[in-house]
């Protein structure tokens, strides 16, 4: 089992389990997920659980991280998904997040972005840490710059175009 973040004031976080498989279909299907990271391909609960198994799971057993189910605190409903992803094409990991559409809007990625970061920088002692986004995000533009992450320029991926940012370890 590998760390995960620590609590915050509003958010719990923990590997993502089998019983997730109804969240993670709703999230990886819904409009914003869609339109700005992409189609997963995830259509039934064996369709996630099988996403789960070779993402985020897979990573947590190679990397000691991955992408983490973010619940609120208060009544431990998931929410989202915050965490970092390693990815063949960049030198470092990257942190990701998604959030179901009904729960944008209210600082969550923030706050759950911040505490990765932390958890990134401070018990996996990494001191890089970048992120990817469609140009045209400006909600995730705007949290990444929230998080002190800084445009480090355009990048191809798979034939796409996204702008490339990094957050570098407090010194």
């Amino acid at each position: 089992m590998a760390a995960v973040p620590p609590a915050t004031a509003r958010l719990v976080f923990s590997e993502l389990a089998a019983s997730d498989a109804g969240f993670i279909q709703a999230l990886l299907n819904s409009p914003g997920f869609l339109q700005y990271i992409g189609d997963r391909g995830v259509r039934s609960g064996d369709d996630a659980l099988r996403y789960m198994d070779a993402g985020p799971r897979a990573s947590y057993a190679a990397h000691g991280y991955g992408l983490w189910k973010v619940a609120l605190r208060a009544s431990g409903q998931a929410v989202g998904i915050s965490g970092l992803v390693r990815r063949d094409a960049l030198p470092h990991a990257d942190l990701g997040y998604a959030f179901l559409p009904e729960h944008t809007g209210q600082g969550l990625a923030c706050e759950a972005g911040a505490a990765v970061l932390a958890h990134a920088f401070g018990s996996l002692g990494l001191d890089t840490v970048l992120a990817i986004v469609q140009p045209g995000n400006a909600g995730s533009i705007r949290v990444l710059e929230k998080l002190a992450f800084e445009a480090t320029g355009p990048r191809e991926f798979n034939g796409e175009t996204l702008q490339v940012y990094a957050a570098h370890a407090p010194r």
